[in-house]
C-alpha cells in the first residue's frame, strides 16, 4: 500500500486558493491513500465559535468534502483530512474519509485543545475504523495523540494504521507517536501544517511541520521538514500490523490484563 503525507502551509480564510494549492502539489504524486491536516483548507486559529461558523461546511455536501471527493476519483485513491463541519447548530473539527466512489464517513475530534473549546463542540462518538480496500484505517486528530486510549481503542477495534490529521504547536507529539505505534502494533499517518498564525494578538501559533510515516516497530519511514510544504510517498506492508507477536510467547494483546487495570 503507497500512503502519502501531504504537508501544506494554509493561508488562513482564502479556502479556495489552499484547495488549489493542494492540488498542485499532487501533481504527478501517486498513491493508495492521502493525509492532509487538520483544517487543512481553512487555516487553525479561529477566534470563537461565529467565526467557525462562518467556515463550518455540511459533510458530506460543502465545498471541501466534494473537492476532495473529486480529488479521490481524480486519483483513484482515498483521502483523509480535516474541516470546519457544521451539523444543525453544532460546530465541529472534523475528519472526512472519502474515496473513489465518494464519501465514506467522518470523525468529530473528541478532544479539543485550549481556544479550540471555544470553536468547537466535542465530538461524541468514538473514533472510527474503516475499511478502505481491505486496509483497516482508524482516525484522529491532533490532539487526540495525548489520550493513549484513542489510539489503543481503534487498536483493539481493528485498525492496522491510524490516520492523524494535525495542526501541531507542541513539541513532543512526533516522538509520542512512535510509542503510540510499539503499544498497539500499528501504522501511524501524522500530517501536520508548516508556517504561523497570530490571530490574536500577542498570540502566535508556529507550527511544527514534522509529518511522519511510523511503522508498527516504532520506526519512521519518513519525517518531513519544520517548515516546508512536503509530499511524501511510502510503501507501506500491512501484515507488520497484523501480526501483533513480539515473540512466540507475547502477543501484546492477549497478554493484557485489563482486569487488573481498573
Amino acid at each position: 500500500m503507497k500512503v502519502a503525507i501531504v504537508q501544506n502551509r494554509p493561508e488562513f480564510g482564502n479556502v479556495q486558493e489552499n484547495l488549489n494549492r493542494i492540488e498542485e502539489m499532487l501533481v504527478g504524486k501517486t498513491a493508495d491513500l492521502y493525509v492532509l491536516p487538520e483544517l487543512f483548507a481553512t487555516g487553525y486559529r479561529f477566534k470563537d465559535m461565529d467565526e467557525a461558523h462562518h467556515y463550518a461546511e455540511l459533510v458530506p455536501g460543502g465545498m471541501t468534502t466534494n473537492f476532495l471527493i473529486s480529488l479521490a476519483k481524480k486519483h483513484s485513491a482515498h483521502f483523509i483530512a480535516g474541516l470546519v463541519e457544521i451539523d444543525g447548530d453544532r460546530i465541529f473539527n472534523s475528519s472526512v474519509i472519502v474515496g473513489p466512489h465518494g464519501f465514506v464517513g467522518r470523525y468529530r475530534k473528541i478532544h479539543l485543545f485550549d481556544t479550540e473549546k471555544v470553536c468547537f463542540h466535542a465530538g461524541t462518538e468514538a473514533p472510527p475504523v474503516f475499511d478502505l480496500n481491505g486496509a483497516k484505517v482508524g482516525v484522529m486528530i491532533c490532539f487526540d495523540w495525548r489520550f493513549p486510549e484513542t489510539a489503543r481503542s481503534l487498536a483493539l477495534k481493528g485498525a492496522e494504521l491510524i490516520a492523524h490529521p494535525s495542526n501541531l504547536v507542541l513539541l513532543h507529539c512526533p516522538q509520542a507517536m512512535i510509542t503510540r505505534c510499539l503499544e498497539n502494533r500499528v501504522f501511524a499517518i501524522t500530517v501536520d501544517r508548516v508556517g504561523d498564525e497570530e490571530r490574536i494578538s500577542g498570540e502566535k501559533l508556529a507550527f511544527i511541520g514534522q509529518s511522519q510515516v511510523v511503522d508498527p516497530d516504532g520506526n519512521i519511514l519518513v519525517r518531513a521538514s519544520e517548515t516546508e510544504e512536503e509530499v511524501h510517498i511510502v510503501d507501506i506492508d500491512l501484515d507488520k500490523a497484523r501480526d501483533k507477536y513480539l515473540n512466540s510467547q507475547n502477543e501484546i494483546f492477549k497478554d493484557r490484563r485489563p482486569d487488573l487495570y481498573r
